[in-house]
């Protein structure tokens, strides 16, 4: 099968498209006919070798945590799914496995390749609905699921003023809409990106400079900036306002210069606000949608994810396989 690959550490403009096996389901395994993927940070992050210590790699390497297509063969006990069925979801790769929580794990073997083998029992695969087409299956998995567990963690009281930082990646074009039906929101974004997100919802519209930043406002969302570099976010909140972030390090107060506020990090590995079923009866009755910013082939699967690396990129990023 062809699929993207990384043949050592090192950035995505050293990953390259070859020829590998296709990979073999094994007992309560399914391998998928992968039809379409999409970037996600893990895909830069996992193989440049940050974690190397913690979580090696063998190579080749194959990116990719969401997907959609066919089921293509069943391994043994599996009951779900057959030969044929359209389906989606996402799976972490199989060395990050200490971090995908200790319930049913959701695993794969990378969705940058023309086949995939993941678990079949878990909460973050589901059947691909009639009413959402392949591109959106794709680059909602992660999204979906990450929205979905920020409005249920952050609370935001109705009417309340939101700055979102990170309003035009993946996750924050999903979660502005959401956000807009019952607050005010601020989101950051560059000049073209504007008349986009006002359309998503947005109230107003402020640049990346810290100093742009509003004051005094409620609730205040962090999709992209360092955990450890969020002062300047945390100095726009009113005081007692409530700071809501996902990206690592994992927050500390002390790192903050303030000590009032409600400081939420938000990760769920677990499905505990809902799985890949949940985000599909959202994505078709229209409550949950998702942005493709770009789409490439496979074979500018590499492209795809030294863009999502190295340029200022809107919604998502989908391969076709």
């Amino acid at each position: 099968m062809k699929a993207v690959a990384a043949l050592d550490y090192g950035p995505p403009e050293h990953y390259t498209v070859t020829d590998l096996p296709a990979p073999v389901p094994g007992p309560g395994q399914i391998q998928v006919r992968v039809a379409a993927a999409s970037v996600n940070p893990a895909d830069v992050k996992v193989p440049s070798g940050e974690f190397r210590r913690d979580f090696p790699l063998e190579f080749p390497y194959v990116p990719g945590n969401d997907f959609a297509g066919t089921v293509s063969e069943v391994g043994p006990g599996v009951d779900a799914y057959r030969v044929g069925d359209e389906v989606f979801g996402q799976a972490v790769p199989r060395a990050l496995k200490a971090l995908a929580g200790p319930g049913r794990v959701s695993l794969g073997t990378g969705s940058m390749a023309e086949y995939a083998v993941y678990e079949a029992d878990t909460p973050f695969i589901a059947h691909r609905p009639a009413g959402l087409d392949v591109e959106t299956a794709a680059a909602l998995p992660t999204v979906g699921l990450t929205a979905r567990a920020l409005m249920a963690a952050a609370e935001v009281p109705a009417g309340a003023t939101v700055l979102v930082v990170g309003a035009t990646g993946g996750v924050g074009t999903t979660v502005v809409p959401l956000l807009a039906k019952r607050a005010e929101v601020i989101a950051t974004a560059t000049p073209a990106d504007e008349a986009h997100l006002r359309r998503l919802g947005a109230a107003a519209v402020v640049g990346y400079d810290p100093a742009g930043y509003p004051s005094d406002v409620d609730v205040a969302f962090n999709l992209v900036l360092p955990g450890d570099r969020l002062a300047d976010l945390s100095a726009a909140l009113r005081p007692g306002g409530r700071l809501v972030t996902i990206t690592f390090p994992v927050t500390q107060t002390e790192w903050l210069g303030r000590d009032d506020l409600d400081l939420r990090f938000v990760l769920d590995m677990e499905g505990r606000f809902g799985g890949m079923g949940e985000v599909a009866e959202d994505a078709v009755r229209g409550e949950l949608d998702v942005t493709v910013g770009r789409r490439y082939t496979l074979d500018q699967g590499p492209q795809a994810i030294a863009d999502f690396a190295n340029r200022h990129t809107t919604g998502k990023l989908v391969v076709r396989i």
